[in-house]
């Protein structure tokens, strides 16, 4: 089974990367791109989606919530953006993605 690939930027990606794999439902890892470390202080995370148990729709709406308290600062953790890239290698970025258009990514 080909994965599902997030990648997530920001200076607490790492942080956000570790709630989005808490989810229930998901199961994955992930690294941190160790360039963008030495580069600047934007930190990029690619988390590797290896399974999803239950259904698609509730794990999209938990991912849209997700990515709506980091970007809305409310947890006071912030990422820059997020790019899901689904097994067919469809790509989406979260900014303004519907939890339908998340769960087709989720689904394809």
């Amino acid at each position: 089974m080909t994965e599902i690939k997030f990648s997530i930027e920001g200076e607490d990606s790492i942080a956000a990367t570790e709630e989005l794999l808490a989810i229930e439902g998901i199961t994955g890892n992930y690294t941190v791109d160790s360039e963008d470390i030495k580069k600047e202080p934007v930190i990029t995370t690619v988390a590797t989606i290896v399974g999803l148990v239950g259904g698609a729709i509730a794990i999209a709406e938990q991912i849209r919530k997700w990515y709506q308290e980091y970007k809305q600062n409310q947890s006071g953790k912030r990422i820059a953006k997020v790019l899901i890239v689904g097994r067919n290698g469809r790509r989406l970025l979260l900014e303004n993605a519907t939890i339908e258009q998340i769960r087709q990514i989720l689904e394809s």
